[in-house]
């Protein structure tokens, strides 16, 4: 198996499988950062916290997420996760079409909002 790997500003992704039916991801994120305020078209989210602490913002609530709790994300919901301790790992499942330019950045700590997903890992690499 080929894993591969892609960093971010707020700490990087590694994917293990992708085909039609789901694509699966673990996130990591670093202490007191966190992921933009986003929603897709094409797919819905399973997240599964696997290390440290989660704030989960989720169509205008928020929830902290611990080690081993879980939650849907539904496709067109607006859902941002942030670490609250070091070492935070999300496992993400993701259902339906799956296409990282399929990020629609409403709000971003590092000025990507409105910026297409595919300019801005141009941009990093």
């Amino acid at each position: 198996m080929n894993i591969y790997s892609e960093d971010r500003p707020w700490g990087k992704f590694e994917k293990f499988h992708e085909n039609k039916p789901c694509t699966v991801k673990l996130i990591y994120v670093n202490q007191n950062s966190r992921l933009s305020l986003q929603y897709h078209n094409k797919r819905s989210e399973f997240w599964k916290v696997i290390k440290g602490t989660a704030m989960v913002e989720l169509d205008g609530k928020t929830m902290i997420l611990t080690e081993g709790e879980t939650l849907t994300i539904p496709k067109q919901a607006k859902h941002r996760v942030g670490a609250l301790d070091s070492g935070c790992v999300i496992l993400e499942i993701s259902y339906g079409k799956f296409d990282e330019n399929d990020i629609i950045r409403l709000e971003d700590d590092y000025k990507r909002a409105g910026i297409p997903a595919k300019a801005t890992r141009a941009a990093a690499a």
